[in-house]
């Protein structure tokens, strides 16, 4: 047995007793801790931001894009609005231990379910050093150990978060393995944590297609998959021209960097065309590049070709495909053909365009009059997200506190015997 593998199987083993222990933590336990890890946080931001800053100086000497470079990032508004993640967490309705309502059988017995932790969660991340503490916070909320494996790009400011999350565990007496932080930065490190299924329950990756790829290729633990963002914002020919800019806009340049950015624009052939106009000058003045079909490469000479390819790219920079198409079913099927199945929007006051949309795009969120920026478990009143999964089983879409949960039937009698 090498040594990377005797390190996951030594934390493996803590992270299985842990899980014992948190399964049975109370809620005002949890919160506490919670709390605690906030004051960690806010006592030590000036550490975490140098440790972030030896991040950064690397990223940069490695010529890491600026996409990664934006999730990389730390300062002080960042760092409150983790802890304010912490904050909301922690008000949230603890989901362990809920029963649904009972129903009666003609024997007699009563059954019902009853909400349980998953056990131990391996999460698997790249870039954004938020989400040690995000993943940690949900975990530890919702009754799960986590093991977690950040990127070796942000691998200073997830120590610094880390020691934060464990000074606040041992204040509150809950044992300190709730929460493990994969110090190694060797890949096989993530090799051999997808295949403890020895102690691991499931594992949660966010990162580019190759990590998904690879880990979903070598894992024999259950993955709960967080595919890549390639998101369209779709302005019907009902929609008002304002809104449709307005939404456009917004979803692809809030940030460039992030998962639910608009990577692809359709435009119904009869939406309003000074609008179009004018949000195009827009994009234009902000930098963006437009990679168009013919159709809107006729509407200005600053739009390039768009290749096949471009239709599949979360570009994850300052770039936007732009299509043109003649229907609502046109734009469903581009969406449905070449989509992530993450986040998709239509912008239209015609409420039929609207049922029709919500109803045939088969994504994780589907939305009408809203920016694709608003796809994330803080804005769902989740408090935060150990991811954003594209799959279809167990849990779709922001994986909040109860995506972290499984169930067992309850069964209640009174001296009943089966004939």
């Amino acid at each position: 047995m090498n040594s990377i593998s005797e390190l996951i199987n030594k934390i493996g083993q803590k992270a299985k007793l842990a899980s014992v222990t948190l399964r049975i933590a109370n809620t005002e336990q949890k919160n506490s801790s919670l709390d605690s890890i906030a004051n960690q946080i806010q006592e030590n931001k000036q550490l975490i931001i140098d440790a972030n800053n030896l991040d950064m100086h690397a990223a940069k000497k490695n010529n890491i894009d600026d996409a990664l470079l934006d999730r990389l990032m730390l300062d002080d508004e960042r760092l409150d609005a983790v802890v304010e993640s912490l904050k909301q967490i922690a008000n949230l309705d603890d989901p362990i231990g809920k029963t649904s309502e009972f129903a009666e059988r003609p024997s007699g017995i009563k059954i019902g379910k009853m909400m349980v932790p998953l056990g131990v969660i391996g999460m698997i991340y790249e870039s954004r050093p938020n989400v040690t503490v995000d993943a940690a916070a949900l975990c530890i909320k919702s009754g799960n150990a986590v093991i977690l494996r950040g990127g070796s790009e942000a691998i200073n400011s997830n120590m610094a978060f880390y020691t934060c999350i464990k000074n606040g565990l041992n204040d509150v007496d809950l044992d300190p393995c709730s929460v493990q932080l994969i110090e190694v930065t060797d890949r096989e490190a993530v090799t051999e944590l997808v295949r403890a299924s020895e102690y691991v329950d499931a594992i949660i990756p966010r990162g580019g297609k190759g990590l998904i790829k690879n880990i979903s290729k070598n894992a024999t633990v259950p993955v709960i998959k967080h595919l890549d963002g390639v998101c369209h914002t779709y302005l019907d020919k009902d929609a008002d021209p304002q809104k449709g800019m307005d939404i456009a806009f917004n979803g692809k340049t809030r940030r460039y960097g992030v998962c639910n950015a608009t990577e692809t624009l359709l435009v119904h052939k009869d939406f309003d065309g000074k609008a179009l106009l004018k949000l195009i000058s827009l994009f234009s003045e902000k930098g963006v590049e437009i990679r168009g079909c013919e159709k809107s490469q006729q509407l200005s000479s600053e739009i390039n070709k768009a290749s096949e390819s471009d239709w599949t790219e979360e570009y994850l920079a300052p770039i936007l495909s732009m299509k043109i198409v003649n229907s609502v079913d046109e734009a469903i099927k581009h969406i449905n053909t070449f989509g992530s199945a993450h986040t998709d929007a239509i912008v239209t006051e015609n409420d039929r365009h609207s049922e029709k949309f919500l109803s045939e795009v088969d994504s994780s969120s589907v939305m009408v009059n809203v920016s694709t920026g608003f796809a994330d478990g803080f804005e769902y009143g989740l408090g935060a997200e150990i991811g954003i999964s594209t799959g279809k089983f167990h849990v779709r879409g922001p994986v909040g506190l109860e995506g972290l949960t499984s169930q067992k039937y309850i069964v209640m009698g009174d001296g009943q015997i089966r004939p």
